[in-house]
């Protein structure tokens, strides 16, 4: 479609949250990525601006529409009521295939020229999402396109904003500055000599399991969570509710709690950590851009799809020059109920504490492998903005 050349490209995303802050930190840091670094003027519609609050705390949970960052922010109540063609924006996206209000559509229908429709799907690293990667889909009277984030240069590449990675080697090559980023959330001098691990997972992993191996490991360990985050199992170590500002050191663990910290300063907190475990899409890519070894808890499907998934990404990441790294992909399986393991993590964390320097140098890689994908938002926008 040809974009007016008088004014700002338009561009609408409608998210509906599932994964509590997965869905919406995707489509968080691609409005602000699309509105700061090109000029878009974004919509977007959110129907659960509580979970939105937690990691953008300018949101006003009470407000319909709003301004963050520069974008419009829309509280999507599942709006039915009747659409202008005027209300349409130059470039339309659903989020992982989210059924846009019918009033919004027919007026897509209306709109000369129609919009470019783009389904932007989740991520995944199965081969078959390269020959997906932009397919045509009739609906309505228009052509909707299907975007896949991915891995390989057949598909749309990451989330990530220009000047991400010079703000990372910045961050982690000023040590005064990593101990000034903890320090606001009470760790001391003493606890940045240990080995730090950012801990954010699905309720179902076995965190028990992990912080005893940790407890009577030997090993001075500092594990950061944010609220809210394995509830029961951290709880439970501490002694009390696992509220932000809580702490306990057992033998060689100490646990504290974090508060819901804003997209940038969770950005920090992986580059300030030695290990992270994360969870879903949004904090699983942002892993992958901290150059750090980690581990992802992936989001359960039905029929154990996601241990495909799972499979799928460790085939591409857990590989380097000589071979398989086999801690790595052995504890990623294990901590997603995809296979067993003989000491559960008294065996595994070990090992994978052994392998540390190793998954270190794939993690660098990795980025530079991933750069070469360019980023998602400037191949969306370049795709949507081709002549149909």
């Amino acid at each position: 479609m040809p974009f007016p050349a008088d004014r700002a490209t338009s561009l609408a995303i409608f998210c509906k949250v599932v994964d509590n802050y997965g869905d919406i930190g995707i489509c968080w840091r691609l409005a602000r990525q699309l509105q700061l670094e090109h000029g878009v003027r974004v919509t977007l519609w959110v129907d659960d601006l509580v979970s939105f609050k937690r990691i953008c705390p300018e949101i006003d949970v009470e407000l319909d529409a709003q301004k963050a960052a520069g974008v419009t922010v829309r509280h999507w109540r599942d709006q039915e009521g009747v659409f202008a063609a005027s209300d349409v924006a130059d470039i339309v996206i659903e989020f992982f295939a989210c059924d846009i209000p019918p009033g919004y559509i027919a007026a897509m229908a209306q709109r000369q020229p129609q919009p470019a429709w783009l389904n932007l799907e989740g991520l995944t690293a199965e081969e078959w999402v390269e020959g997906c990667h932009k397919l045509t889909s009739p609906r309505h009277g228009m052509i909707k396109h299907f975007f896949f984030p991915g891995f390989t240069g057949k598909t749309g590449g990451l989330l990530r904003e220009a000047g991400l990675e010079e703000r990372r080697r910045q961050f982690q090559a000023d040590p005064v500055a990593m101990q000034a980023f903890l320090a606001q959330f009470g760790v001391t001098a003493q606890e940045m000599a240990a080995t730090k691990v950012s801990l954010f997972c699905y309720p179902h992993a076995p965190v028990a399991e992990l912080l005893a191996s940790w407890q009577g490991g030997g090993e001075p360990m500092l594990c950061l969570v944010p609220e809210g985050v394995a509830f029961d199992a951290v709880g439970s170590f501490i002694g009390a509710d696992a509220v932000a500002g809580a702490v306990r050191t057992l033998d060689a663990l100490t646990v504290r709690v974090l508060p819901f910290v804003p997209q940038d300063d969770y950005d920090r907190l992986l580059w300030a950590c030695d290990f992270n475990f994360v969870r879903g899409e949004d904090s699983f890519v942002r892993a992958q851009w901290a150059g750090k070894p980690f581990i992802w808890h992936i989001y359960p499907q039905d029929e154990n799809l996601h241990h495909v998934k799972l499979r799928a990404f460790l085939q591409r990441y857990a590989l380097d020059a000589d071979g398989v790294i086999d801690s790595l992909a052995g504890a990623s399986e294990y901590w997603n109920g995809a296979s067993a393991a003989g000491q559960g993590w008294l065996g595994l964390w070990p090992a994978l504490r052994a392998d540390m320097p190793r998954m270190t140098a794939r993690a660098g890689a990795w980025q530079r492998q991933m750069l070469d994908n360019g980023d998602l938002a400037g191949n969306l926008l370049s795709f949507a903005r081709l002549p149909r």
